[in-house]
C-alpha cells in the first residue's frame, strides 16, 4: 500500500486544510501538477484555480486558491495562498454577483480612455477569473 502525504493549505488569515492525502493536485502556473508520497522536492507559484486531493479514505476534496505558492516535499505539500476556500464554504450567489460586477467593469473599461485603463482591466480580469473558478468549484 502506498504511503500518504500531508496537505496543508494556509492563507494570511487562517489554516484552510490540514489533512492526510493519497494524492494532491494543484494549478501551477505552468500547468496542473500532482504530488504523491516520495515526490522530489520543488517550489512553484500557483495560478487561480482548484486544488484537489483524495484523502486516505478515498474521498475527493476541492479547494479554491487565489494564487500563491506550493512547496512539495517527499511527505508534505504546503500551499500558501493569497485567499482560499473549501468548496462547501463557497457562497455561489456571492461568486455570481462578483462575476457580474467583473463583467460590468470589463465592459466599462473598454469604453474608458483614461490612464488607469490597463490597471483596471487587469484587476477586473482577475476578479472575473476568481469568480469563474469559485462558481465552478462550488457547483461541481
Amino acid at each position: 500500500m502506498a504511503e500518504n502525504i500531508k496537505i496543508e493549505v494556509v492563507t494570511p488569515d487562517k489554516a484552510v486544510v490540514n489533512d492526510d492525502a493519497q494524492i494532491v493536485m494543484a494549478p501551477g502556473v505552468d500547468g496542473e501538477f500532482g504530488v504523491l508520497s516520495g515526490h522530489t522536492p520543488f517550489l512553484t507559484t500557483l495560478k487561480i484555480g482548484r486544488v484537489h486531493y483524495t484523502d486516505i479514505n478515498g474521498n475527493e476534496h476541492s479547494i479554491f486558491v487565489n494564487g500563491g505558492f506550493a512547496e512539495a516535499l517527499p511527505t508534505k505539500v504546503t500551499i500558501l495562498a493569497e485567499s482560499s476556500e473549501i468548496s462547501s464554504d463557497i457562497d455561489v450567489n456571492r461568486a455570481k454577483a462578483s462575476f457580474e460586477r467583473a463583467q460590468e467593469r470589463l465592459a466599462k473599461d473598454r469604453s474608458n480612455n483614461n490612464d488607469d485603463k490597463a490597471i483596471n482591466f487587469v484587476r477586473a480580469k482577475a476578479a472575473l477569473l476568481r469568480a469563474i473558478e469559485r462558481i465552478r468549484i462550488a457547483e461541481s
